[in-house]
């Protein structure tokens, strides 16, 4: 069960302020994109969003998104943002995080994964050596595809709770 055990469980991704990333030295948040940066049937985003990107930019984190999605999809979701990007992540594998850590010269050590998804986002965080965030899903609903992952991620989430009773949401990094 330890490759689905996030470091961190936050209620949201905009709760992660640029000043407590500074204070874990984290300087790269890689994010999945759907239900975890944007609603996955709200591609333009909110300005609780906006705002969250540009205050992590003015203290110079990196955001990129590091999703499962087809390149057409990501490229146009985050282009009105002006992020970075990896798709065809192949999450839970490490080829979609490994890529973009290559690609941009990335330090494992200060870079974070941020995903609303154990199966997929915690356990490529995991095996790729980055630590874990973990958010509440942005709205309940999911798309067509995500629908068995949070199915077997109940069975999941009781394991880890009965091993990890310490694993609890918080507003920030604790």
């Amino acid at each position: 069960m330890n490759i689905f055990k996030p470091t961190w469980m936050i209620e949201k991704i905009y709760n992660l302020s640029a000043k407590d990333l500074n204070q874990k030295g984290i300087t790269t948040v890689l994010t999945d994109l759907d239900n975890t940066l944007i609603a996955w049937n709200n591609p333009d985003g909110t300005p609780e969003l906006r705002q969250w990107i540009e205050d992590l930019k003015q203290e110079n984190i990196r955001v990129i998104v590091v999703s499962n999605n087809n390149h057409a999809r990501v490229k146009k979701a985050v282009e009105g943002f002006g992020l970075e990007f990896g798709s065809r992540a192949l999450k839970p594998l490490t080829v979609g995080i490994n890529r973009v850590v290559r690609k941009n010269k990335l330090d494992k050590n200060s870079t974070i994964m941020v995903g609303d998804q154990l199966i997929t986002d915690m356990a490529a965080a995991n095996l790729a050596g980055v630590r874990g965030v973990l958010v509440k899903p942005l709205i309940e609903t999911d798309a067509w595809n995500t629908k068995f992952n949070r199915f077997l991620e109940f069975f999941v989430k009781r394991s880890l709770k009965k091993k990890y009773p310490e694993l609890v949401w918080h507003k920030e990094l604790q």
